[in-house]
């Protein structure tokens, strides 16, 4: 091969590459809004491969396999709706009734706190009427969070789309979870007979860094969602199985779902509460909640296996959900441990370069 054909071939390659992501990333734009379904069903299958793989190493039939799998799911998500749900839409009413509350509450205290710093500094720093703009800022934000919730609550979900997601989600899981092993051969021989090895040391990798993030976090997030939910209700808090189930569902995200669930179970027990010791018992239960994720749950179901910093998964989730809403959420770590792959790939060659050992003279 002369040098003119391999150049030619190399650069064939590129736009080749280049082509490839351009229509993915069109495609995304042109069917956003219907890719929900499609991407939860692989998702889902991704999460139950294993468990097929190890039902048709008993000699269970992959179809069967896949039936079973996707029928259980199923069995444990309707079980846990009829469970929690008659509770949850019961925190919900007491929600949309408590909201004002908390609202005026919140006034009275912005109010009081800007009387202090009247007193403190002067009339001439705070007066009567940036009060009175505070106290306005406060009633308007209680009637837009009072129309919002009772929008929410009286079918502000589109019915289409719900439908959607539960018929379609699960036999895209099914039929994917089905044909894992042919998708994956099939791909397997696409990619050019010289590279191959590369291509199954990245993909081998970035399957081990993915699984082990998506299959710990969502113990985590099952952990802690259990754990704040029942130990808030515990303590007494009105609406402590919606927090709870929230901060931990919410935990995938670093850092957001214990602060989130902190700053707004301690807002709500400053309200209801008049005994400081049951604020700094509903405060103790996330810092609990906190130190035993940080040094007992996280080490041992996650530890080193997984190479996603916390700030480049933040990063990732809050760019998917820029891009794409919540189907970039859902794509964001997939994408973000396949970027930190492939760039910790090219910098091992790099540093294997003569460009970084600076070989090539001055």
């Amino acid at each position: 091969m002369t040098a003119e054909e391999a150049e030619a071939g190399r650069r064939q390659r590129r736009y080749l590459i280049l082509g490839a992501l351009a229509a993915f990333a069109l495609a995304l734009h042109l069917f956003a809004s219907i890719l929900l379904p499609f991407v939860l069903g692989a998702l889902i299958a991704y999460l139950l491969d294993p468990l097929a793989d190890r039902l048709e190493a008993v000699g269970v039939p992959r179809s069967l396999a896949a039936v079973a799998l996707v029928v259980a799911l199923l069995a444990l998500i309707i079980l846990f709706l009829l469970l929690i749900y008659p509770l949850i839409l019961a925190q919900l009413n007491i929600l949309l009734s408590l909201v004002p509350q908390y609202l005026r509450a919140l006034g009275n205290l912005m109010q009081e706190a800007l009387v202090w710093l009247e007193e403190r500094l002067g009339p001439e720093v705070v007066d009567r009427r940036l009060r009175e703009l505070a106290t306005g800022q406060i009633n308007t934000m209680l009637g837009w969070v009072t129309g919002a919730v009772a929008t929410v609550l009286g079918g502000g979900v589109q019915l289409f789309n719900v439908l959607m997601i539960v018929v379609v989600t699960p036999i895209v899981t099914f039929y994917l979870l089905r044909d894992w092993p042919k998708m994956v051969a099939s791909v397997d021989s696409w990619v050019p007979r010289r590279y191959i090895p590369t291509v199954r040391e990245l993909a081998r990798e970035i399957d081990r860094i993915l699984s082990a993030w998506v299959r710990g976090q969502a113990l985590v997030c099952l952990i802690f969602a259990v754990f704040y939910a029942v130990a808030l209700t515990a303590a007494g808090l009105q609406l402590g199985l919606i927090v709870g189930l929230t901060a931990g569902l919410i935990s995938f995200i670093p850092y957001v779902g214990t602060l989130t669930g902190f700053v707004i179970s301690v807002g709500m027990a400053l309200v209801q509460f008049t005994d400081w010791r049951d604020v700094a018992l509903i405060a103790a239960i996330f810092v609990a909640g906190n130190i035993v994720e940080g040094y007992v749950i996280y080490p041992r179901l996650l530890g080193d296996r997984v190479e996603l910093h916390a700030v480049w998964v933040l990063f990732a989730l809050f760019a998917g959900g820029a891009l794409l809403g919540f189907i970039g959420v859902l794509l964001a770590v997939p994408a973000a441990a396949a970027i930190g792959v492939v760039a910790r790939y090219w910098l091992k060659r790099y540093r294997a370069s003569a460009l970084y050992r600076d070989e090539g003279g001055a």
